[in-house]
């Protein structure tokens, strides 16, 4: 083979693999995508960085929470959201969660909140991407019997920024003591 044709091969592959990391924080919702004829209700929101950008400008910086959320939507380059309400338990099935989760098992993630309740049949988990040290990314998978929740944020994300917002504006509150110490069963 010529040495030139595999210096480009290898070229070509590097920038492949360069384009596929830079999209590591987002994550495929194909499967939760097929979901949406089956449920009830959905929510669909799907925000690229032009769209944020546009977005930002009709937040007011002269109002503290609005400006607090400009603050934390500067840096991001997607937001997407899929809320799907079933009209009863087992129209979604584990597996399409797992589908999920395979892709939140590549390097890079980290799952940093897990909270399980086999007797209610929910949970709900928080993944990061870490990039060069910081959070580029965040997914959240909500699971309840008749309710399916995943929230994926591209781009720079400030925990402490994202704290100060929970429980305004639709964003969720967590209520984790981060100074109480764990209990032995």
């Amino acid at each position: 083979m010529n040495p030139m044709r595999i210096l480009y091969l290898f070229i070509l592959v590097c920038l492949m693999s360069a384009a596929g990391y830079a999209q590591g924080a987002k994550i495929q919702l194909d499967t939760i995508d097929r979901l949406a004829g089956k449920a009830a209700e959905t929510v669909d929101v799907s925000l690229d960085a032009q769209l944020l950008q546009v977005a930002s400008k009709f937040l007011r910086a002269d109002r503290q929470e609005e400006a607090a959320i400009r603050s934390l939507i500067e840096g991001l380059k997607g937001v997407y959201v899929r809320v799907l309400n079933f009209d009863k338990p087992g129209e979604y099935q584990q597996a399409d969660i797992d589908a999920i989760r395979s892709q939140l098992r590549a390097p890079g993630w980290s799952r940093i909140v897990g909270v399980r309740s086999r007797r209610e049949s929910q949970g709900v988990e928080v993944f990061t991407w870490l990039e060069g040290g910081q959070i580029s990314g965040l997914t959240i998978i909500a699971a309840e019997p008749k309710e399916l929740v995943l929230v994926n944020i591209i781009g720079l994300i400030d925990l402490e920024k994202l704290s100060q917002l929970e429980g305004k504006f639709g964003i969720p509150r967590l209520d984790l003591d981060r100074t109480a110490t764990p209990r032995r069963r």
